[in-house]
């Protein structure tokens, strides 16, 4: 197939590059390279090295022979170019990451929040209206969230995208398939929510063939393919706004730095390994909806856990000290999390779980990489309210950890 991958470049995007260039696929990357320029912003770099995305598709091709193909778009400012792009190219399946990720940094102030919703929505809307005017029928899948559920606790499985309710009508109860409901905890995740919607009219209106994989938080850092050599490597962030909390705490650990639990700790959160995750996005391609087809909706996860139960476990692993701070955003001190993944299970997904040897493989490349740290852009001090920043100045002993404007 030709697959367009949006936000190729990025954590997630990059590492699916290669897996699916690895089949043999025509791969393009469509990127602005933004996440670069954030790096710059927030004055920090990723861990690990990373080349240019040009050098790394000339490594890729000197490794395997297959050539990746870089194109610089802005999908959330450039729509013709878009539009005409997929006229002149035509790809059979275009995968979508192309969105500022974080929720932390789409909280720091109103700038990124008004950022967040412009690139995020606009480039999902520019994105099928140009489908739709290139009349082009190619299948669609974006890599949405979990958390566009929010975290509180309904003592129940969350279904995979639909739910059926029961409606009261005069003429008796009526049962009616719906969206889950959301309940996004950021301004990043209500982006998430909001293109949910888009994807339902774009569906129902013109048959665009849809997937949305809700995905739980991506840990790890190396797959088969970034492992052929160390140019390839994925991106790895450790900062308050960008660093995943396995990944940051396994870092904490190889640097001799706290392991950072915000609040109590009893946040559950859905996980998934990297390998994981570009091996869904190929079990989602091979599994089309047909035109005229709802949205298929996955959830994108392999395990749930605790925060304050994953620093223990890498406490142990490690002999790592585990300090507990403020909480910065606005959310349940405790939650629990009951995710249904059926429908990759029966696609044939093969959890990778929290083995032993993969986490010891994440503090490995912590450790090797571990001048490129900046101590400093450790914590996370984005707040989601005014009264939350004024209280995680401070930590629970008084000293003070950063100003906050």
């Amino acid at each position: 197939m030709r697959i367009a991958i949006l936000g190729g470049d990025g954590f997630v995007g990059w590492p699916t590059c290669l897996h699916l260039s690895a089949q043999g696929h025509e791969v393009h990357i469509l990127d602005n390279l933004s996440r670069r320029w954030i790096d710059t912003e927030l004055g920090v770099q990723s861990l690990t090295p990373m080349d240019s995305i040009q050098e790394r598709s000339r490594i890729w091709k000197e490794v395997t022979g297959e050539t990746i193909r870089f194109h610089l778009i802005d999908l959330s400012r450039e729509y013709e170019r878009l539009r005409q792009w997929l006229a002149d190219h035509r790809p059979d399946a275009i995968v979508h990451f192309a969105e500022q990720r974080a929720a932390p940094y789409s909280m720091k102030s109103d700038r990124h929040k008004v950022y967040t919703v412009n690139n995020n929505v606009n480039a999902t809307h520019n994105l099928l209206a140009a489908m739709v005017e290139a009349g082009l029928d190619a299948h669609l899948v974006h890599l949405g969230t979990m958390g566009v559920y929010g975290y509180s606790s309904v003592g129940a499985p969350i279904p995979e995208g639909y739910l059926d309710v029961q409606i009261d009508t005069p003429s008796g109860p009526r049962t009616q398939e719906i969206l889950y409901p959301t309940r996004p905890g950021s301004v990043y995740h209500m982006t998430k929510s909001l293109d949910q919607i888009l994807f339902q009219f774009y569906a129902q209106n013109d048959g665009l063939r849809i997937t949305d994989l809700h995905q739980g938080i991506v840990w790890g850092t190396h797959t088969d393919q970034t492992r052929r050599h160390e140019q390839l490597i994925n991106r790895f962030d450790y900062d308050g706004d960008y660093g995943t909390v396995l990944n940051r705490f396994l870092i904490q650990a190889a640097i001799d730095y706290p392991l950072t639990v915000h609040g109590t700790g009893g946040q559950t959160r859905a996980f998934i390994h990297i390998q994981d995750s570009v091996r869904c996005i190929e079990l989602a391609l091979r599994d089309a909806p047909a035109r005229g087809d709802r949205v298929k909706i996955f959830n994108q996860m392999t395990e749930t856990h605790r925060v304050r139960d994953l620093a223990q476990l890498v406490a142990k692993l490690t002999g790592a000290q585990v300090k507990f701070l403020p909480n910065p955003r606005k959310e349940a001190d405790e939650n629990d999390l009951i995710v249904k993944n059926d429908q990759f299970l029966a696609l044939g997904l093969e959890p990778t779980t929290l083995a032993e040897g993969l986490l010891s493989e994440v503090v490995d490349v912590a450790r090797k990489f571990a001048h490129r740290i900046d101590r400093t852009r450790v914590p996370a001090v984005s707040a989601w309210t005014r009264d939350i920043a004024r209280r995680v100045e401070r930590d629970p002993e008084g000293k003070a950890l950063k100003s906050v404007s």
